[in-house]
């Protein structure tokens, strides 16, 4: 007797070609039998390479150029990925803007360059993919990124917070909005803590930064990883964010 072949799952992973916390993420969802749409902005060689090196594994994979703030992009980047490989069954909404400003000289481009990478991307990202996963009878997993430090933002970044700061409210929203109409849809939210630190972050500042985790280490890009992996198979967690910050968001040396 002849069974049908099991559903081939994709994911799309924003802000994936740079070798970076994106990139992790889609080779780990490749890893565990996902064919993978890497979305890049600008970064057109570093994609082209993420794809090439996936290939190379025997994973279907795909680089796809969109402005995230642009929603005609987004409808297309939606549309490239269905034409290509038929479904969307996790996104993982990466792509973001990380750029410190004192407040004095933050203008008002700033803060909607914030919004658009931060907030906008990721809303039209969740609301074109989620009519897809409305439509498929096994549902989908969306996957946000907000930061620890919404709960002790700190200094010179006042654009960034303000606007990741709305990514738990678009959770929550998301994850009703879907799943009141397929409850197989599902929307959740990872807050990282220390992960990578800026190439030109001194030594003592980033011994500070991990003297300030309970675990007395920074992250790497696989515990990311590996928690986008537990959202994506327990499927009893919905509308949930979570830490993902070695005790940053409850704990500061300095105090």
């Amino acid at each position: 007797m002849s069974s049908e072949p099991a559903i081939k799952r994709v994911a799309l992973v924003t802000g994936s070609g740079k070798k970076r916390i994106g990139w992790s993420i889609a080779t780990a969802l490749a890893d565990r039998g996902f064919s993978i749409a890497v979305h890049y902005h600008n970064s057109a060689e570093e994609a082209a390479q993420t794809v090439a090196d996936l290939r190379t594994q025997g994973v279907a994979a795909e680089a796809l150029q969109a402005d995230l703030a642009d929603e005609a992009a987004v409808q297309r980047l939606v549309q490239s990925v269905l034409d290509r490989f038929g479904r969307i069954d996790v996104l993982v909404n990466c792509a973001s803007v990380y750029k410190p400003m004192r407040l004095e000289d933050v203008t008002a481009a700033d803060v909607r360059k914030n919004f658009d990478a931060n907030l906008l991307g990721t809303f039209l990202c969740a609301q074109q993919v989620g009519l897809v996963m409305l439509r498929q009878p096994e549902g989908g997993c969306i996957v946000n990124f907000g930061d620890w430090a919404l709960a002790r933002p700190y200094p010179d970044y006042a654009a960034y917070f303000a606007t990741k700061g709305a990514i738990p409210a678009l959770t929550s929203c998301f994850a009703v909005e879907l799943g009141t109409r397929n409850p197989r849809v599902r929307v959740n939210c990872i807050h990282p803590g220390p992960i990578l630190f800026p190439p030109d972050m001194p030594a003592a500042a980033q011994a500070k930064v991990i003297r300030s985790t309970l675990v007395q280490r920074k992250g790497q890009p696989e515990n990311i990883a590996a928690t986008v992996l537990f959202l994506v198979d327990n499927d009893f967690v919905t509308g949930a964010c979570l830490p993902v910050d070695g005790g940053r968001t409850i704990y500061a040396a300095e105090n």
